[in-house]
């Protein structure tokens, strides 16, 4: 969301001139239509293919944090293998940064400019994993005299110069400057340090016109959701209703509307949000706040949602989305549509758009999860059980019961 913004910037009149000279005949073509000749997982890959393209630039980010902190010396100094607690302490790095240093690190490592290697028996995040130099980023080390000869300038020079155009960028002087905050500030994201405190949120409502978010959170319902019913649809079945918590103007319920007319579809979003929604739809909006309270329903869907929130307030609005769902014997359930990191192993393609997409998020002090994370979530919260079927790409159908 936050990579393409100086992109989106610069297109986003472009699209509106093309859109209004353009034959409708050669407008895009919708989703149902590419399901006639491709199947959901080609469209999926494609996508993937896709957004690894456009999120190429957070390897460089990754990359730029990592020099501008002086990891690679860090490590250096600590005999060439160090824990994050130790490098955070050597770096000189506030310990309120060590989850998102790991979230880097994670990227980096993918990326082969670190190694790293588990505790036997650990998660993925645990503070015991050793993160070890490789030839790449011993060529990003400052302080090893031997590493050079007699007069000659270091590499990681050459390095710096060619991560100008990033380091440059709003986002990235915005993740420079809050990896080096002393303390944590609730609300400051990267993304408000670079755009003079203005939040994702307060950008989309107020500059929709060169920052249109709610029209490609909306493109991205249009695009998935018709593979949602065609490859999970059963996800669906024995519901009589559904509320879709900050729904926005009802794309995804239309959608389950349409396919299901037996079930009454509700769209839940702040009071702004349904003054927009329009009329004569098969649809309800109502007016509210997930974070006070969801209207009753059999099943409360969340899509592309608790990825925006940190874990304390993922819990809160899941609580409030428990309170609003019978037990699981009456066909209470939650259905979320959000990325587990990791669901594809086997697949660097898919691991990689994965964490690259989680430092994206995190400009916003969002955060994509793996399983660990999601079920500390969601136990918390007072779920007893869960599933989730990873046939969305780099995203998953979560199944969660009260």
């Amino acid at each position: 969301m936050v990579s393409c913004v100086c992109f989106i910037e610069y297109i986003s009149e472009k699209r509106r001139t093309l859109l209004a000279i353009t034959n409708p005949k050669d407008r895009p073509i919708g989703t149902m239509a590419l399901l006639a000749e491709y199947s959901s997982q080609e469209l999926l890959q494609a996508q993937l293919q896709l957004w690894h393209q456009c999120l190429g630039f957070f390897k460089s980010a990754a990359l730029a944090v990592a020099m501008d902190l002086r990891i690679a010396d860090a490590v250096h100094r600590l005999g060439g293998a160090a824990t994050l607690p130790q490098i955070i302490a050597e770096a000189g790095i506030s310990p309120c940064r060590l989850g998102d240093l790991r979230r880097v690190m994670r990227v980096l490592t993918v990326s082969g400019i670190f190694t790293v290697q588990q505790p036997a028996g650990r998660i993925s995040h645990d503070a015991d994993a050793v993160y070890k130099l490789t030839a790449a980023s011993r060529l990003l080390i400052r302080d090893d005299k031997s590493s050079t000869a007699a007069g000659q300038l270091p590499h990681f020079l050459s390095i710096q110069l060619m991560l100008v155009p990033c380091t440059d960028s709003p986002v990235g002087r915005g993740m420079q400057a809050w990896f080096r905050q002393e303390k944590e500030q609730p609300g400051l994201a990267p993304f408000a340090l670079a755009y003079s405190g203005q939040t994702i949120w307060n950008r989309a409502e107020h500059n929709a016109a060169v920052f249109p978010f709610n029209d490609a959170m909306a493109s991205d319902t249009a695009f998935l959701m018709p593979i949602v019913l065609k490859e999970c649809g059963e996800v669906f079945h024995g519901l009589n209703s559904l509320v879709d918590v900050a729904g926005g103007l009802g794309g995804a319920a239309s959608i389950v509307a349409a396919a299901f007319p037996d079930i009454k579809c509700t769209v839940l979003d702040l009071p702004q949000v349904v003054a927009k929604a329009p009329s004569g739809t098969n649809v309800n909006y109502v007016a509210g706040d997930m974070f006070e309270s969801i209207p009753q329903a059999d099943a409360v869907f969340l899509k592309w949602i608790l990825h925006d929130w940190n874990r304390d307030e993922c819990v809160k609005i899941l609580k409030n989305c428990k309170q609003a769902i019978p037990p699981r014997d009456a066909g209470g359930k939650i259905i979320i549509i959000d990325m587990v990191v990791g669901s594809e192993p086997s697949d660097i393609k898919h691991v990689e758009t994965q964490v690259l997409y989680d430092l994206l998020i995190m400009n916003v002090n969002g955060v994509e999860r793996d399983e660990q994370e999601w079920k500390k979530i969601f136990f918390e919260a007072g779920f007893k059980d869960y599933k989730i079927i990873p046939i969305l790409g780099v995203r998953s159908i979560i199944e969660l019961y009260p």
